[in-house]
């Protein structure tokens, strides 16, 4: 049975480029679409935050002015209600050891944006697993926990690596728009990382050896299936 590790953004608030505070979470379908997924695959799925905190959902996660339809946030809904207990107490970053995990997973929601890009806890395990050639999967706005993972030297452990995130143009289409804090994909950018991008809203995923990385929500599923490939073939 592999063993996986799902890092969740414990912040509820994001502050904005204009200085204001923007509500904030985990986006409902990444955390409980890839569980489900890695789950009904045989996966054991831990759950860690930042000091043990119990996680946020954003509301707009589960509300058509986030783009998602009511069929779908019941569905949502009732997943993450169905895993309440594991959302209730989830592990302490600082407590964990990627030894003991086959995988690192990290969902998005713009939360991730607040507390894992730099998490040094995180860093850690991240740093750990890619030197040990683990599985390392993010998601959306989640891949900006990698931003964590900086070396000794200050080098970003991600640098010349291919991967994808939550486009530019989908944070203007569809996010915060011109007051986000800083642009994800740009960031990734400007740290080194060999980005590409599909079109807006659309399911992508990218895999550069042990790194798997998918550009949105609608890649939830298939970001979670190709780390169960990933899993199988090690």
């Amino acid at each position: 049975m592999s063993k996986i590790l799902m890092v969740v953004s414990g912040a509820d608030s994001l502050k904005l480029a204009d200085g204001s505070t923007h509500p904030t979470g985990f986006w409902a379908e990444e955390v409980a679409a890839s569980h489900q997924v890695l789950t009904a695959a045989g996966a054991q799925v831990d759950i860690a935050t930042p000091g043990g905190v119990r996680p946020t959902v954003d509301p707009l996660s589960l509300d058509e002015r986030g783009g998602v339809a009511e069929a779908d946030a019941r569905e949502f809904r009732a997943y993450l209600d169905s895993i309440a207990d594991r959302l209730d107490a989830p592990l302490d970053l600082a407590t964990v050891d990627a030894a003991d995990y086959d995988a690192i997973y990290i969902p998005g929601g713009h939360a991730p944006m607040t507390d894992l890009a730099d998490d040094a806890d995180l860093g850690r395990l991240l740093g750990r697993a890619d030197a040990e050639g683990k599985t390392v999967a993010a998601l959306c706005h989640g891949v900006a926990g990698l931003l964590s993972a900086t070396r000794e030297d200050g080098s970003f452990a991600f640098a010349g690596r291919g991967l994808t995130s939550f486009t530019d143009e989908e944070e203007r289409q569809g996010g915060l728009g011109e007051n986000t804090p800083y642009f994800v994909e740009s960031r990734l950018r400007e740290r080194g990382s060999v980005v590409t991008t599909a079109a807006a809203w659309s399911s992508h995923v990218v895999e550069d050896g042990n790194l798997i990385t998918g550009q949105n929500p609608q890649s939830s599923k298939a970001t979670a299936e190709r780390v169960l490939k990933a899993l199988a073939a090690a």
